[in-house]
């Protein structure tokens, strides 16, 4: 390789979730369609597929599918497109959007409704003895009902993936596409429930009297602190298990990633340094987590620097997250933090931590760096200085998904008929996920299992339900 290769800058990713189908006129040439596919390829785009949906003796309509890296990539395959001798453009799909179109989830029976007697024993007359049985014996509504398989997907709009307070109607789809992963995964009927209030004492007050109907509450994109709040009241006064996946599911996946990466660097959680980047819920969350399963040294870094208990900045929730990680009251920056720790865990914000900083780290650095899409450091740097690399991105390896977690830790809750969600449950969660990997597996490219092995859902199921005092499902 040439030093000006070397130090060309590696094209972006490009990803399904910017995939795009340019629809173009072209005059009849046995060699258009190569050109087409030679001017994606140069500009840096994906060609998936390049379909002739019409022929006519004056003129092909062709159809060009490609994968770009974001939004002004894709604009970028269009004009190459465009520039193409004998092309026009008809029409760019966003094929993102049009799988938005109308929701990505419905309702559907269960039962054939054909006939008369049908109807009499789903609804009128025979349901009302199945509603009596239940006002007699509220106990079976979780085995009669949709219930005992059914979570609402809470959210208030303020906290929603990376993009911020964007209000409940915006938070829709990414609900619909929490509701569609635990039906997926884990064959559990979820339902979003977008509410027009930010107000704690609402969002309570709803959630309470939607919650006869659920088998269990899963809270997502709420912002800190309210959220540490919604969730401590929700947990006193329900009587189903209530899970803040921004907070337990992010840990637990982080755990087991943790015990593995360490597996790779032959250390241990409870004698390894570690700096966490981010005190908000998700940090506070993994602190909480890492400290039970066993870990003693964590300094956590965020806007006002290294968290000390006497900072009189600090709100009560990142006091209370100083009190609990750093009772020598070290103060300083990230880099400070940095100096001889075994692992760095970013969830906060992109670039806080420079590659260069990982040189100072102790040998043999994991470096968790999960801000998405932008994550805290330079991955590809941070793949060159340190021993294991993971991210929040599907396009580096060990991806640290909450899909990896939450399907399973609500079959077992559901099928154990739990009432509540325990440190113990996650940690057994976290270490059932870890053991998905086995020793012939694991390397440091693979700390943790794809979402896709059937085993990973299961294997936290089972867990999760044993530590409840249910019994697995088949």
């Amino acid at each position: 390789m040439s030093i000006a290769d070397s130090a060309r800058p590696r094209p972006l990713p490009t990803s399904a979730s910017y995939a795009i189908t340019v629809r173009l006129y072209a005059a009849p040439s046995a060699s258009v369609v190569g050109l087409l596919a030679t001017a994606v390829g140069a500009a840096g785009g994906l060609v998936t597929a390049i379909d002739v949906s019409e022929s006519r003796s004056d003129r092909i309509t062709i159809d060009v599918t490609c994968s770009a890296a974001n939004g002004e990539h894709a604009q970028e395959l269009v004009r190459a497109l465009e520039a193409v001798e004998g092309v026009t453009v008809h029409r760019v799909s966003d094929r993102t959007f049009l799988l938005h179109i109308g929701g990505k989830i419905s309702v559907e029976s269960k039962v054939p409704l054909r006939t008369r007697d049908d109807l009499s024993m789903a609804y009128t007359p025979g349901v009302g003895r199945v509603s009596l049985a239940l006002a007699a014996n509220p106990a079976d509504v979780s085995r009669l009902t949709i219930k005992g398989n059914s979570v609402a997907v809470v959210t208030d709009g303020s906290a929603v993936l990376g993009l911020g307070n964007i209000g409940p109607g915006a938070a829709l789809p990414v609900m619909e596409g929490k509701a569609a992963l635990f039906k997926r995964f884990a064959g559990i009927d979820a339902w979003p429930i977008c509410l027009d209030t930010q107000d704690v004492d609402e969002i309570v007050q709803v959630v309470r009297a939607i919650s006869p109907g659920f088998g269990g509450i899963n809270l997502e994109d709420i912002s800190a602190p309210r959220c540490f709040e919604v969730e401590r009241r929700l947990r006193a006064e329900l009587d189903i298990p209530v899970f803040h996946d921004d907070q337990h599911g992010t840990a637990i996946v982080v755990l087991a990633a943790l015990t593995n990466a360490l597996r790779c660097v032959g250390k241990s959680l409870d004698s390894a340094r570690l700096v966490i980047s981010g005190g908000g819920a998700a940090g506070t969350a993994i602190v909480s987590l890492l400290v039970a399963a066993g870990v003693r040294s964590i300094l956590v870094w965020d806007r006002e620097g290294i968290l000390s208990p006497g900072d009189p900045q600090l709100n009560d929730a990142k006091r209370a997250l100083a009190q609990l990680t750093n009772p020598d009251c070290v103060t300083g920056e990230l880099h400070d933090a940095l100096h001889g720790a075994d692992v760095f865990i970013g969830v906060s914000a992109p670039g806080v931590m420079e590659a260069e900083w990982i040189k100072d780290m102790a040998p043999s650095p994991v470096v968790f760096a999960l801000a998405n899409p932008d994550p805290e450091v330079d991955v590809d740097a941070a793949q060159r200085l340190a021993a294991v690399v993971a991210t929040g991105r599907s396009d580096y390896p060990n991806q640290i998904n909450n899909v990896l977690a939450f399907p399973g830790v609500f079959r077992g809750l559901l099928d154990a008929r739990a009432r509540e969600v325990t440190s113990r449950m996650l940690l057994r969660a976290a270490t059932a996920l870890a053991g998905c990997v086995s020793d012939d597996q694991l390397n440091a490219n693979y700390i943790v299992p794809s979402v896709f092995d059937p085993e990973v859902a299961r294997s936290v199921a089972a867990a999760v339900s044993a530590e409840a005092g249910g019994t697995p499902r088949d």
